[in-house]
């Protein structure tokens, strides 16, 4: 088998494996050792802007954090970003090439292969060892034709896979046998071992099983990872919610959208021990708040209607009259102008959408997509701060009269804009939160003062230590590098 790189697969979605590969680029990046992480196709709406300019899922992102190195496309070369229930934006190496409905996508997947392979192997070339994380379950009998994301690019490389299963959700051994069973011989023969994730108690009492496991499929056990509560590590895909509030100061909302992107951007926010984050999903009214936050989306026209259908154009509305602020994030800060224009039919047909009228701007959408790492300067009400961010859009925005600019980029170009009444912002940037400053200009935005925090990387690498730590500490972390040594 290749030595320079190893799999991390699991027996369902979210059983583990960003984690345990963030993990792992930490404790080796630890050691000296020059990792790289790697997804050969991830399927995500949060993504990440690498400084080429081009685009990855966010997990990798985290992932290249954890691992002390720049971002590069060819950390996940296939990103799939679903703009509907049976379609999706196909991205390779960073670019977007085309709008395909899951059927023809199957029939893509040998194109997708060479561009999967092609990454890796650039990889090789420049790491000493790339840790790989599949996607959902290698046991996905629908999908095994032609895959990419796990078995099938384990054995195009021939490197070694580690099994991945979540005990909390009941029925681990079932997870791992029920996988075994449902692979090749080939398959299972690269499988070196099991980790067990999420345990929660006495580690003796699950010994029994372990060693029964053990028995049945003659492979390892390399460990039992515990549930580490409060493990606050930028989720992959799913909304996370969790939050430890000390004193609330600042009440913020945030709609879901059908087609929502890049949620993580209020990581920052749900880590902040004064600001209440809560999602609002379909069906619910949008409750009282300091700050509405409209967020991306990945169809704009498309979640236009959607506010509409659960009344949400009111409740901002409403919430305005009685003093409250709204900020919109790329999509939502298109939603926020007066018209949507799609001459071309990008998002899903030709047409034009009413905004929400609230700034003074149109757009018009657009097959070119913006991907671009930003730097500059915010400013509100006189008083400003640095920030680094990310755009990931289609759309040319323009003004139709006069306005205040929200972001003056070190490039010279303005971004976003400020309401006449200093009520609404719009803005292109991503990662807005993530600089030290920006939380505490908009709670001066809304006249309310908060404590300094430490900065949202400190916290990010804090819980990647964290992670890693306790996975040193239970796994046989000897035997795991030992496959790749």
């Amino acid at each position: 088998m290749i030595k320079t790189t190893l799999m991390v697969q699991g027996t369902s979605s979210d059983a583990g494996k960003s984690l345990i590969v963030t993990g792992l680029c930490r404790i080796l990046a630890r050691e000296g050792v020059k990792v790289a992480p790697f997804k050969p196709q991830n399927m995500a709406l949060n993504s990440a802007v690498t400084p080429c300019g081009g685009e990855i899922g966010r997990a990798q992102a985290v992932q290249a954090l954890a691992a002390n190195v720049p971002l590069q496309v060819h950390f996940n070369p296939i990103l799939l970003k679903p703009n509907s229930d049976t379609g999706a934006q196909v991205i390779v190496q960073g670019k977007a090439i085309t709008d395909m409905q899951a059927v023809k996508y199957h029939d893509y997947k040998k194109v997708a292969m060479t561009a999967v392979l092609d990454s890796h192997q650039k990889l090789v070339d420049q790491f000493d060892t790339i840790v790989v994380e599949g996607a959902g379950s290698p046991a996905e009998i629908n999908l095994r034709e032609g895959d990419i994301a796990n078995m099938g690019f384990a054995e195009a490389v021939d490197c070694p896979v580690i099994l991945v299963a979540d005990i909390d959700r009941g029925g681990v051994f079932a997870q791992i046998v029920g996988t075994m069973e449902l692979i090749s011989e080939s398959e299972q023969n690269r499988v070196v071992g099991f980790v067990i994730n999420k345990f929660r108690g006495d580690v003796a009492l699950l010994k029994p099983g372990l060693d029964w496991l053990e028995q049945r499929t003659n492979k390892p056990v390399l460990g039992v990872l515990p549930f580490l509560p409060g493990l606050n590590i930028a989720a992959e895909d799913a909304i996370d919610t969790q939050q430890k509030l000390d004193q609330v100061k600042i009440k913020v909302v945030v709609p879901v959208f059908s087609r929502i992107s890049n949620h993580t951007d209020f990581d920052p926010l749900r880590l902040h021990p004064n600001i209440e984050l809560t999602f609002v999903g379909p069906g619910k009214p949008l409750p009282a708040a300091d700050l509405i936050i409209l967020p991306g989306s990945k169809n704009v026209r498309r979640d236009l209607v959607f506010m509409h259908k659960h009344n949400w154009h009111n409740d901002i509305n409403r919430h305005l009259r009685y003093g409250g602020k709204v900020l919109g994030i790329c999509g939502g800060y298109q939603m926020l102008g007066e018209l949507i224009d799609d001459p071309q039919g990008v998002e899903e047909g030709i047409g034009s959408s009413e905004g929400l009228g609230l700034l003074p701007l149109k757009t018009t959408l657009t097959a070119a997509k913006t991907l671009t790492q930003t730097q500059g300067t915010i400013t509100i009400n006189g008083n400003s701060t640095l920030i680094n961010g990310y755009e990931i859009h289609v759309g040319q925005t323009d003004f139709t009269k006069p306005v205040q600019g929200f972001v003056t980029l070190d490039s010279g170009h303005t971004d976003g804009c400020i309401s006449e009444d200093n009520a609404v912002i719009g803005t292109y940037q991503h990662g807005l939160f993530d600089n030290d400053g920006v939380i505490q200009l908009l709670a001066d935005w809304l006249g309310i003062s908060l404590a300094p925090q430490p900065s949202y990387q400190q916290q990010q690498n804090t819980a990647i230590d964290r992670l890693a730590d306790a996975m040193s500490e239970h796994l046989d972390i000897n035997k795991i590098t030992s496959f790749i040594k």
